[in-house]
């Protein structure tokens, strides 16, 4: 699996692992985090929409929504990592006007030497602050657009937001439904890099049911297994 191809025997290396030479291992979470759109498990669309655009890329704004675990964020920080983009990761606890002000005034910048575009992601939109929501109003209008700049927006849900917020993005749907066997695939694979072929496997299809299609639970769920293998 080419999720696989560049992943190092212990996880990747940290700022905190590379202090005295020394190497830590890294959660499965984190080891196995797809840094390609080739490496994601399942989502199709989202795949082919972000590679397309990623090909010839504008100013503009995405809503990725779907159940929690998918690969939401993991897909836009993939994406920035493919245009070389400069990263403003705004999470939603800090996601009110004084922040979004911040980044959307650096973002009138050029980005930082060797980057292409700012990419803002903003995570679970749906719990952003209401005057944060109506800020973005007329910064996603093309009157106000800030230059150079793609946002990506996470949500489970679009309940909470607003139909004019709504209308200033690209939806695109992240669907968990048929993923189980591929899930179950991947979790294999990465059960016989983690502990080979001789120790017995756990049931993976079960693991990924029980998770209910939650990638990231998935994932933790194993390394509970692999803790007792």
């Amino acid at each position: 699996m080419s999720l696989f191809d560049n992943v190092p025997g212990r996880g990747p290396a940290t700022p905190q692992s590379e202090q005295a030479g020394l190497a830590f291992p890294a959660r499965l979470t984190e080891k196995y985090r797809p840094h390609t759109f080739a490496d994601f498990v399942g989502l199709e669309k989202p795949k082919k929409i972000m590679q397309r655009f990623a090909e010839c890329p504008k100013s503009d704004a995405f809503l990725f929504i779907g159940s929690s675990g998918i690969g939401k964020t993991t897909m836009a920080l993939a994406f920035c990592e493919l245009i070389r983009g400069e990263l403003h990761h705004v999470p939603s606890q800090t996601c009110n006007v004084e922040t979004l002000e911040n980044v959307i005034r650096q973002c009138h910048y050029y980005p930082a030497n060797g980057k292409s575009f700012h990419v803002v992601i903003v995570d679970e939109a749906d719990q952003m602050s209401k005057p944060a929501q109506l800020h973005l109003l007329s910064k996603l209008d093309a009157t106000a657009f800030p230059p150079n700049t793609i946002f990506i927006f996470t949500a489970n849900a679009s309940d909470a937001l607003a139909d004019r917020f709504l209308s200033r993005c690209k939806q695109i749907p992240f669907q968990s439904h048929g993923l189980a066997e591929q899930t179950a695939q991947f979790l294999e694979a990465v059960w016989l890099r983690e502990v080979g072929a001789t120790a017995e496997k756990p049931n993976f299809l079960r693991i990924v049911r029980d998770s209910q299609n939650n990638v990231r639970n998935a994932l933790n769920m194993l390394e509970t297994e692999i803790l007792v293998a």
